[in-house]
């Protein structure tokens, strides 16, 4: 550490002084580099795949000396390499932090709000998107999707909101950025494997509300209403049901808000049932928590009800591929957690389910409890099939099963899954990719894998 002199500099002036390494070479690794380079100041990139990245050859273990780590999302603090630069008394921070204290420097005025949640998390921050687009204000998504939150900063638009998507490794490394408002969307069983229990990767979403004025909070989520009764913040819970005081929810075929007014007895309309498209539950779910964090920073209603009837979902999210005869063809690719799944099957009456591949630690017992009544059969592929069939076995033993071993390449595999799926369908089905799990044990993104659906169904149904 160069003489403790940077703690008398800008922050930004302060990098030329530090040896700084970059640990994670991904599209965040990346966006951090670009920044630095534009500054002039060289870092070390870490990453256990060797790659180049703008001229500079990633490497596996840091060198002595690091006293600027910044660190990119999924990383474990047991992680060697962090545990390295701990014990060599590196400062260790986020890629969120990092940002956050650019932030401060160049656009010390620009607000940031933020969302998190098990599922939906893309759609609802695209959502916001769009209601900044629809409103007029000069606002981005960013973070978990489109650019990298440096990436959005330094642009060069001089946004005055940035929306982040945050994943709950994300949070469990920030501990500096302060958000106008956030919204936590659910929780529910995922990344077990890395977060070692339930309990460690639900507290890391709720550590959000303490980086938080507003919390947009669902009330129709058992766990985000017990786990937040500790945080005295403000909180607007949002729900399916009839809003009360203080409360965003349904009337009829109007989405109301009963928060973000002066008296708590009126009401105003968010939008209409039709504005959000598809109609069904988890996504009005969404638009509300959307609706929730445009009314924290003052959007119009105007602007929010034209954002969400403007609004598309995104491709691989109950993405309608085909219908014929009396059968739908549905790309659920996204739904990589059995909440997601769950979530989509309860969206048809019948269901042919395509599912399995990497399962993340997740269970799948409860389901197959929710899912059952809506099954007519199951294809089961990937690595961690047999806890799907294990799961259907003990509690849905009626439902046809076909398991699909793996293939030479990733689309005979799918060819094969559509032939399986065409023998199986009834008019009135929908064949639903809705894995519940990861795709990377035979595909290389759930992007990847929905693609590769949606193709299929085009060449071996839609003749």
């Amino acid at each position: 550490m160069p003489n403790g002199s940077y703690l008398d500099m800008s922050f930004i002036s302060s990098l030329h002084t530090r040896s700084i390494a970059i640990i994670g070479g991904g599209v965040t690794g990346t966006g951090i580099n670009t920044f630095l380079q534009s500054h002039g100041v060289s870092a070390v990139i870490v990453d256990e795949k060797e790659r180049e990245i703008s001229g500079v050859k990633t490497i596996a273990t840091p060198p002595n000396g690091i006293d600027l780590a910044i660190v990119s999302p999924g990383w474990k603090l047991s992680h060697p390499i962090i545990e390295f630069l701990s014990k060599s008394g590196a400062e260790i921070i986020s890629e969120i932090d990092f940002a956050w204290r650019v932030k401060d420097e160049i656009a010390p005025q620009q607000k940031w709000i933020a969302l998190t949640g098990t599922n939906g998390k893309t759609t609802c921050i695209q959502m916001v998107d769009a209601i900044f687009k629809a409103a007029g204000v000069h606002g981005v998504a960013c973070g978990n999707v489109g650019d990298t939150v440096i990436s959005a900063l330094t642009s060069g638009k001089a946004y005055d909101f940035l929306a982040l998507e945050l994943s709950s490794f994300q949070i469990d490394w920030s501990k500096e950025a302060q958000f106008e408002a956030c919204a936590i969307l659910n929780i529910a069983e995922d990344h077990i494997d890395w977060h070692g229990s339930f309990d460690e990767y639900a507290n890391s979403k709720m550590r959000l509300l303490n980086f938080s004025k507003i919390a947009v909070l669902n009330a129709d989520d058992p766990e985000i209403v017990t786990r937040s009764t500790s945080w005295n913040g403000k909180k607007i819970f949002y729900s399916l049901e009839t809003p009360g005081p203080a409360e965003l929810g349904l009337v009829e075929n109007l989405l109301i808000d009963r928060a973000f007014i002066a008296n708590s007895t009126e009401a105003e309309v968010l939008a209409e049932l039709a504005d959000i498209k598809p109609t069904v539950p988890h996504n009005v779910s969404n638009a509300l928590a959307a609706a929730g964090l445009a009314r924290s920073i003052g959007i119009s209603y105007g602007g929010i009800k034209n954002g969400l009837n403007s609004f598309v979902v995104d491709h691989h999210r109950i993405e309608v591929v085909l219908v014929k005869d009396g059968v739908s063809w549905v790309n659920d690719s996204k739904a990589t957690n059995p909440h997601a799944a769950i979530a989509s099957i309860l969206s048809h009456e019948k269901v042919v389910w395509i599912a399995g591949g990497l399962a993340k630690g997740a269970s799948m017992d409860r389901l197959v409890q929710r899912a059952a009544p809506r099954l007519s059969a199951a294809i089961l592929i990937g690595t961690d099939r047999h806890l799907i069939e294990k799961a259907l076995q003990e509690f849905a033993p009626e439902i046809p099963v076909v398991i699909i071993e793996n293939q030479e390449t990733p689309e005979l595999l799918m060819s094969q899954i559509i032939s399986q799926a065409k023998e199986l369908a009834k008019t009135g089905d929908a064949v639903l990719l809705a894995p519940a799990c990861a795709s990377m044990d035979q595909f290389t993104s759930y992007a990847h894998r929905g693609d590769l659906f949606a193709n299929a169904v085009r060449s071996q149904v839609g003749k």
